[in-house]
């Protein structure tokens, strides 16, 4: 993040939302750029540096979730906030699925945007691990550089995958429900369905097992996940 106004990046078609939710935004001492549709917001993506996305789902030329998974294949370290006007949980774990970090339903009040989007920046910056890194196997953990290797070839994770497994590999064998992963991956103040964490397991397992399998990750049916060492 910026060492002066955090720079945000608000994609939406609609212009009186944009401009609302600017106003806001700049208030709580946010510098904002506006985008229409996704292609404005890859281009100014490509253009400049930003400390936070705030993405409409649907859009015209390019939708949200496109352009996130657009945006996942090339980065991970920038946190996006989806903006959606579909509340079933279905379609908020499909936000997941493509690299969102957190979400806010339509119609929203444009304050808790704000807290919202102050707590994803606190959440990226203030990262609550100890700065040693986690030597399994083939499996190398560097919380520092926030870098992960698996049989010596780097796994690019987003902020809240690497988050993850770090949690859960700094504390081997010992079994976490997925209450207890969320209080400390998302923070006490996060009021989302459990299964968010099963979609961040399967996109870690997938995401690894494309290199060579990965077992370090075990499910506890009925309770959560566990690290295991000897995997």
């Amino acid at each position: 993040m910026s060492d002066t106004k955090p720079k945000v990046l608000l994609v939406d078609d609609e212009a009186g939302l944009r401009e609302l939710v600017r106003v806001y935004l700049e208030k709580s001492n946010f510098e904002v750029t506006e985008a229409g549709d996704g292609w404005e917001a890859e281009q100014a993506l490509e253009a400049e540096h930003f400390d936070l996305l705030i993405l409409d789902v649907m859009m015209p030329k390019l939708d949200g979730l496109t352009l996130c998974k657009r945006i996942r294949s090339t980065r991970n370290d920038l946190p996006i906030l989806l903006l959606t006007a579909k509340g079933e949980e279905n379609d908020r774990l499909l936000g997941f699925e493509h690299g969102v970090d957190d979400y806010v339903v339509k119609p929203f009040s444009p304050r808790e945007l704000c807290a919202r989007a102050k707590a994803m920046l606190r959440r990226s910056v203030t990262l609550q691990f100890q700065p040693s890194e986690i030597r399994v196997a083939h499996l190398l953990i560097d919380p520092v550089s926030h870098s992960v290797e698996w049989y010596g070839t780097e796994i690019s994770l987003t902020p809240k995958e690497f988050k993850l497994l770090y949690i859960l590999a700094k504390s081997p064998r010992q079994v976490f429900s997925r209450e207890q992963i969320m209080s400390q991956a998302w923070g006490e103040d996060y009021f989302a369905e459990p299964r968010i964490v099963d979609v961040h397991v399967k996109n870690l397992r997938e995401k690894f097992n494309a290199l060579h399998p990965f077992h370090h990750l075990q499910t506890i049916r009925g309770i959560g996940y566990r690290f295991e060492v000897s995997s």
